[in-house]
This record gives structure tokens, sequence and C-alpha cells, in this order.
């Protein structure tokens, strides 16, 4: 992506939105947009994104948004999607017009993963972008099913009973992989080219296509808002968040560190909500983090066909 190019293009989300400083979703969401010159149509699931932008009577997006409740943001934008079809087959709408869904984990891989599921399968024309902080953010940190195992939440405490959640992360890109939509990929905000790339190949596709990117929360993670890009890169650097896409049924790997690929706790260690594992007691939780996360690199390393 030339950036000089990109500086020229509109801003369809403006400054003086309500997002926590640090807040990796706005950074996401700009990027994503600033990926295509066509219009855009919008609708984000509830969540930190949705009440942050448009506490009313003030709203930051500069374009055509919709808000959709938690559960279904996929499902309106499929029927948005449907009727501008409609429309256009009847001459009354010329121009073309991209789709665009945002939503959170909770609404994503949770509340709305039915809705998701089902807009994928009918194969309608858009863009579902997850932005991934691993919680319920919005609503006081509560666990999600992205919530990685171990995490300190408000619904998994981490205390002498537990050691926090005691369920290991969802893997929600290999749940839309085995829709076998035309495009898939995991992205980072610390990787603006690939991550931009990705989304206008998500733009670019005919049918559903879904972008899972990492989105370090700083209240919800516990970590200075000055390190979020750092955040998502260890996340990255570790294999924790691999990045990889799947064009047409075809995996590829997008970055691999091989020997230098970075122990998981060098993640962990700058977050609050998961100081307690460095604790002498847990070090068999941080065993079985390492542990999980090596054999979910080894496996997509096989399906990408890579060494």
């Amino acid at each position: 992506m030339n950036l000089k190019e990109l500086s020229k293009r509109e801003d369809r989300l403006s400054s003086g939105h309500r997002m926590c400083p640090g807040c990796a979703a706005t950074i996401i969401a700009r990027m994503v947009m600033y990926s295509t010159e066509l219009p855009i149509v919008v609708t984000t699931a509830t969540g930190c994104l949705e009440v942050s932008t448009t506490i009313y009577p003030f709203t930051a997006w500069k374009i055509p948004w919709m808000h959709s409740a938690f559960e279904n943001a996929a499902a309106t934008l499929s029927g948005i999607q449907t009727a501008y079809h409609v429309l256009k087959k009847k001459g009354k709408i010329k121009k073309d017009i991209k789709f665009l869904a945002f939503g959170g984990d909770g609404g994503t891989y949770d509340i709305g993963l039915q809705s998701l599921s089902g807009t994928l399968e009918r194969g309608h024309d858009i863009v579902y972008v997850c932005y991934d902080n691993e919680a319920y953010m919005n609503t006081g940190v509560q666990r999600s099913s992205s919530t990685p195992f171990g995490a300190n939440t408000k619904t998994t405490p981490a205390g002498k009973v537990s050691f926090g959640k005691q369920q290991f992360k969802k893997d929600l890109t290999l749940v839309v992989a085995g829709h076998h939509i035309p495009y898939a990929a995991q992205a980072s905000p610390h990787n603006y080219n690939d991550l931009m790339r990705k989304a206008a190949r998500a733009f670019e596709v005919e049918g559903p296509a879904f972008l899972n990117v990492i989105s370090p929360c700083v209240p919800g993670w516990g970590y200075p808002s000055e390190k979020t890009l750092e955040m998502a890169k260890l996340a990255v650097e570790t294999c924790f968040w691999p990045l990889y896409e799947i064009d047409n049924d075809e995996w590829k790997l997008n970055f691999n560190p091989k020997d230098r690929k970075k122990p998981v706790e060098e993640w962990m260690k700058p977050q609050a909500r998961f100081k307690h594992l460095f604790k002498p007691e847990n070090d068999d939780v941080l065993k079985k983090i390492q542990a999980r996360t090596d054999l979910e690199w080894k496996e997509l390393k096989e399906r990408c066909k890579v060494e």
C-alpha cells in the first residue's frame, strides 16, 4: 500500500469519538475502510466500537451506518446487501457499493455466530471484520469464547480457587474456513500493509469475506496505552495469533518466524490479566498455554504446507 496515495483517501471515521486512548478497534476500522475507494455501507454490532462512536446525538461515522443488535450484525448487513442487489437489478441504483460489518469477539465468536454462519452459508457479497479484543470489554471485561486460557476476567476471576479461564480460546477463523467462503484471513494492526492488503482482497472477491483481527484492549488486557501495536506484534511473533489467509480454499501463511519464534509468555508478561500465572503455583498453566500454542502453530503450518 502506497502511504502517500492512501493519505489522499477519505477518512470515513472521524476523530473525536470516545474510544479509549490506545484502542486498536478504530485503528483497524480505519485501515479496513481505507482499503477500498468504493462507497461503503457499514453496520456495527453492539459493542465498544458502536457505543463509543455514536453517543446520541453525535456520530463519528461519515458514511451510511446502521447499528445492529449484539447478535445480528451479519444478518442486518445481508438484508441491506440484498436490497441493494434488487434495486441495482431494477436499475434504480447504478454505482457499485461495498457492504461491511464490524463486530467484537462477543458479537462474533459467541452471540452473533449463528447470524454470521447463515450469512456466509447463503453467500452474501459482504465483508465481515471481527476486532478480537478477547472478552466482553464494553460491559466490563467478562469472558468470551475468545478469551485465552488462564486469563483473569470479571466472570473468570483468578484467586485461591481458580487460575482464571478454564477453557482454551475458540479458533473462529478455522470455523469460518469450514464454510468454504471465497476469502478468510487473520491479521494484526501492527502490520498495516498485510492488514490492508487482506482487506482490499476481501472487498475484491465476489461473495462473503471474513477478517479476524487481533485488537489489543488497554483496560481489558491491562497494559500502557502506548503499547497497543507492540502487544499486537508480540501476539504474532509468539505465534499465538498467526497471520494467514485462505483464498478460495488455498491456505497461505503470511508470517513464519521459524527459529525466531518467541515464547508466548513474552506476550503475556506485560498484561495484567495474566500476572497471576507467573506465580510458581501456576507454572503448569503456562506450560499448557505454550503447548497449545505450539500445537495450533504446527497444525496451521501443515495446512499451509510450510516447514
